[in-house]
């Protein structure tokens, strides 16, 4: 496949920061990925991010500085600004190693707990930091699904989103606009650094920011709530997290109060993603797919649980 210029460039610049990091550099080289939301490419141990397209210096620097100074809780960016790159913002990282697909028993589940709970403790900083983008990207996957075309699976997805209060929707502010959030947190978000063993450690600013707490415990959650997560493994995030003092769920108790919202907006985002791809494949869901429709089908007929500071 013949490399995009877009993808050329980004492979010539991580080459030479590489070269500019150390003088016996291994030369190894390798795309990570190459989406229309997001371009990386590996150098030895340098990474290179090209962002989406609609990300700007205002929202990105705050969000690059935010990581640099949290470096027991994120993956600290080599260069403290975006360099623009054929319209395109471009970010310099060190390489971590990333989880292993193949050994779900080796998923470092404790180590995201932890680390989600230092992040949310973290006192918000002084620069002007936009909010944390979770809301807004589930509804931009609502927003595909309904341009996707019919689908008998498609009602009882929009129905569910319907329910949720605005703030999940990104109709209106959340309610939390002090604590800091990860917003897309999920297991391809730690990485390992040193790579291989080193500590695990946070990636993936783009959605960093003030928001709710509760939704970077919502993707787990609401994987736990299809069937999708087994027990144990879910016990042993949410352990961790609270062990942290982690301020997004009771230290004890029911903690379902708290995410029942944020984890109602992540199986609508998922659902409607799965669906989307599928509409574009033309094929039928597959299992995992349609357990996540049944999920939205069944919170129809529950309302919502809404914590505190959450019922808006």
């Amino acid at each position: 496949m013949t490399a995009t210029p877009l993808l050329a460039e980004l492979t010539f610049r991580a080459r030479a920061q590489a070269h500019e990091r150390t003088s016996t550099c291994p030369c190894g080289a390798a795309t990570l990925a190459d989406r229309p939301d997001a371009t990386v490419v590996r150098h030895a141990d340098t990474v290179a991010k090209a962002h989406a397209p609609d990300t700007t210096p205002t929202d990105l620097t705050p969000r690059l500085t935010t990581a640099a100074h949290l470096p027991d809780v994120f993956l600290a960016p080599l260069t403290p600004t975006a360099t623009p790159l054929q319209s395109r913002l471009i970010t310099f990282w060190p390489y971590g190693a990333p989880v292993d697909p193949d050994d779900p028993d080796a998923a470092p589940w404790e180590a995201a707990g932890t680390l989600l709970a230092r992040l949310h403790r973290t006192p918000a900083p002084t620069i002007p930091l936009p909010p944390m983008r979770g809301p807004a990207k589930a509804a931009h996957a609502v927003a595909r699904l309904r341009d996707a075309g019919p689908h008998p699976a498609v009602a009882p997805v929009l129905h569910a989103w319907s329910r949720l209060p605005a703030w999940a929707r990104a109709e209106a502010p959340m309610p939390d606009t002090t604590t800091l959030c990860h917003g897309d947190l999920h297991l391809g978000q730690l990485v390992r650094h040193p790579a291989p063993d080193g500590p695990w450690r946070l990636i993936d600013v783009d959605d960093l920011g003030a928001g709710v707490p509760a939704w970077d415990l919502a993707r787990p959650a609401a994987w736990y709530a299809c069937g999708l997560l087994p027990p144990d493994e879910w016990t042993r995030f949410l352990t961790a997290y609270r062990e942290g003092d982690g301020p997004a769920v009771p230290a004890d108790g029911d903690p379902w109060p708290a995410l029942d919202v944020p984890a109602r907006a992540l199986t609508v985002q998922t659902a409607a993603r799965a669906l989307t791809k599928a509409l574009a494949r033309d094929r039928p869901l597959d299992e995992v797919e349609q357990s996540l429709v049944d999920a939205c089908a069944r919170m129809v007929s529950v309302p919502p649980q809404l914590a505190p500071s959450s019922a808006k």
